[in-house]
């Protein structure tokens, strides 16, 4: 990916949710009612236009070509991992448009080393995005108050916070172990919920880490078509921040 182009997605990853104007305060209105009237109270009509305004907007004939684009096929510039969290939603915090983006969601947007007999899922989305749609970024965004990062914190059970019994949490949590280790030697001081904050974003790192272990990822980065970004939105203070990740990673030499 050229340089300019590199910066420009930068700049654009960099807008902050309070740059963007308000919603609409009868949009905002009409998704409420939508969400609490009772079965049968509102039109079905009606119903739809409050829960689904870009299908409206498309109804009523605006970027009619764009979307006649989409139709035929993608080609978004991002592979965004996220969290689950309903709180932190990639296409809201960074403005993406339909198609710009695609999107991967798990609870602590962890990325696991490469493992064809586990994490399928995460690694299926990781080839599909980087083989075949050749995105030319991937960007993995962590945040505040994350419930599977205070999780991990309190895996041994010497958080005074208590301990976890999750059938497919914990073991899922396990990936950010590194990133905990790392925490509790470099700040054995913090208090708990700093220590919560410092993982949030050492989890992200982890996961860059983990995504050369994918073949097809180690070999995109080394060949220059690829970069790997980490980013932390924190929504209680409102501000978003986003650092490269700068590997020396060389091309395979074939011999």
């Amino acid at each position: 990916m050229a340089r300019s182009s590199c910066d420009e997605a930068i700049l654009k990853l960099k807008r902050l949710p309070s740059d963007k104007e308000d919603l609409d305060d009868d949009i905002a209105a009409e998704k409420i009612v939508k969400l609490t009237a009772e079965s049968g109270e509102e039109d079905d009509q009606d119903q739809k236009k409050a829960c689904d305004p870009v299908v409206e907007r498309i109804k009523d004939g605006k970027y009619p070509d764009y979307y006649q684009q989409l139709a035929e096929e993608q080609h978004p510039k991002f592979l965004v991992f996220a969290c689950s969290d309903s709180r932190v939603s990639p296409s809201s915090i960074l403005n993406f448009k339909p198609g710009e983006a695609f999107m991967a969601r798990n609870i602590a947007n962890m990325v696991p080393a490469f493992n064809q007999w586990r994490y399928s899922g995460v690694g299926s989305a990781i080839e599909y995005a980087v083989d075949h749609l050749e995105v030319e970024n991937i960007l993995v965004i962590g945040h505040s108050r994350c419930g599977g990062i205070k999780t991990l914190m309190c895996l041994d059970g010497t958080s005074a916070h208590g301990t976890t019994s999750n059938d497919f949490i914990d073991d899922w949590v396990k990936i950010g172990l590194p990133a905990k280790a790392k925490v509790e030697s470099q700040w054995p001081d913090a208090t708990f919920e700093e220590k919560c904050t410092l993982c949030e974003t050492e989890s992200v790192n982890s996961s860059l880490v983990n995504l050369l272990t994918y073949p097809y990822v180690r070999a995109a980065v080394a060949n220059g078509a690829l970069k790997l970004m980490g980013g932390y939105y924190d929504f209680v203070n409102g501000n978003f921040k986003l650092w490269k990740a700068d590997f020396d990673v060389k091309p395979a030499i074939i011999i």
